[in-house]
């Protein structure tokens, strides 16, 4: 395995482990927060253990996320120390603040978690809160140093070098608005989407639980809204895209040839070779429109961009593919869920619609993973965006493969640790909750 390869797969395997954890941080403790308001304003005993669950399940993941974290963060300096000896000193603020965010994350947590009952009700509520706006905060300033290698600001580049070096510039470039919206918005549509399945799953194994049937609905309520809100900032991101990077847009859409109007293609099987969409759907003008908010406006395609500065447009197209369709799915499950919420409240808990939810789960994060997998493969052969390549930011170490194969082991472990802890948690919830338990006991006298 040639050590370029092997660093971009020990990157992509390490960013699609903790993805997932700091989508759960950004929004897990909102759905947290709404279940403690609710048993503040109610004082039902469900409302306190829905809530005392899920952050036991904010714990946990705040802390395989902080590990993932800290291996990423030394994985930056291990492969790519060029990248790191030119952009650390340009885009390091908004890491800084992102460890400010996690430090405030980790205080706030402490409080929640240890201060039932300690704390003023009001006080320690405010304090779960807070872990939200942190968590939120933490992922959108990461993004922004990602956004910074898509839109490179806040630098004078000279002879190799850069120059008059503006950190505010650099953080607040011309796409981390976009970016940070994307991200936030899925965040919240995977996470509400999974913990709803979830409930939803262990409602089809005990049907008429009032608690997973309360948890069911608090967290699809906020992934509905969010997966319905999800295409507005995916036009916004694609128009964004459209301007600053036009190989990148080219690649998602396998658009091979600049043309007036163009075609939307739905689907479709890219063949790099023949510059030609197999098996593909074509919506006349509507690319042009997505583009650039005009049927008639021109779009650039791959025959306008130099053979060695094209992103891999078979990867790239699946996966923006794969986003759309998971996003669009998850959409119309949550239209139904808001829609039989107001109009036909009985269909919510009939199996069929259970069973929707619960194979939903995953979907979110399959979104999310494609999602980035656009971000980053589209954005090849460039690590900052006509600045600097991949290959030439690639640490000069041999033997990468080693690294890879050693993290991939420790991810794997993490995600196993994780695994058995959330089904510890799951087993053990009529033994630590007396709503679960009076439920558990009424279904089986």
């Amino acid at each position: 395995m040639e050590d370029l390869l092997a660093a971009r797969l020990q990157m992509a395997v390490s960013l699609g482990f903790h993805i997932i954890f700091s989508c759960i941080g950004m929004a897990m403790p909102f759905l947290m927060a709404i279940s403690g308001f609710k048993y503040l304003k109610t004082g039902k005993q469900l409302y306190k253990d829905l809530t005392k669950a899920w952050s036991v399940g904010v714990a946990i993941f705040f802390a395989v996320g902080a590990v993932s974290g800290t291996v990423l963060s030394f994985e930056l300096g291990l492969l790519w120390p060029t990248f790191m000896a030119h952009a650390g000193p340009i885009f390091g603020m908004p890491f800084s603040w992102e460890g400010t965010a996690f430090f405030i994350e980790a205080i706030a947590l402490g409080l929640f978690l240890y201060g039932w009952d300690k704390l003023h009700p009001w006080v320690h509520w405010g304090a779960g809160v807070v872990v939200g706006i942190s968590g939120v905060a933490s992922g959108i300033f990461v993004v922004a140093a990602n956004a910074w290698m898509n839109a490179p600001a806040g630098f004078d580049w000279i002879n190799g070098k850069a120059y008059n070096i503006d950190p505010v510039a650099a953080m607040f470039n011309d796409a981390w608005f976009s970016q940070a919206l994307h991200m936030t918005i899925a965040a919240f549509v995977a996470t509400g989407f999974a913990v709803a399945g979830l409930h939803a799953f262990l409602l089809l194994r005990r049907p008429g639980s009032l608690f997973h049937k309360k948890a069911m609905q608090i967290a699809l309520t906020v992934g509905a809204v969010s997966a319905i809100l999800q295409p507005l900032s995916g036009d916004i991101a694609a128009k964004d895209v459209a301007e600053r990077q036009p190989a990148k847009f080219a690649a998602m859409e396998a658009h091979f040839e600049t043309t007036q109007p163009a075609a939307l293609i739905l689907g479709g099987i890219p063949d790099e070779e023949k510059k030609t969409v197999n098996y593909a759907i074509h919506l006349p003008g509507m690319l042009s429109f997505l583009a650039h908010g005009d049927f008639d406006a021109p779009v650039i395609g791959l025959d306008a961009i130099p053979d060695d500065e094209e992103p891999p447009v078979l990867i790239t197209h699946l996966a923006f593919q794969v986003m759309v369709i998971t996003g669009m799915l998850m959409a119309l499950i949550g239209f139904l869920f808001l829609l039989f919420s107001w109009r036909w409240k009985h269909l919510i808990n009939r199996r069929w619609f259970l069973w929707l939810v619960a194979l939903a789960t995953p979907l979110g994060f399959i979104a999310v993973e494609a999602g980035w997998t656009v971000t980053e493969v589209g954005r090849q052969p460039w690590i900052i965006y006509g600045i600097m390549r991949t290959s030439e930011a690639v640490s000069p170490m041999p033997g990468l493969e080693v690294p890879f194969y050693l993290f991939t082991v420790v991810y794997l472990l993490l995600s196993f640790i994780l695994v058995w802890l959330m089904r510890r948690q799951i087993a053990t919830l009529p033994e630590k909750y007396p709503s679960v338990k009076a439920e558990y006991l009424t279904k089986n006298k």
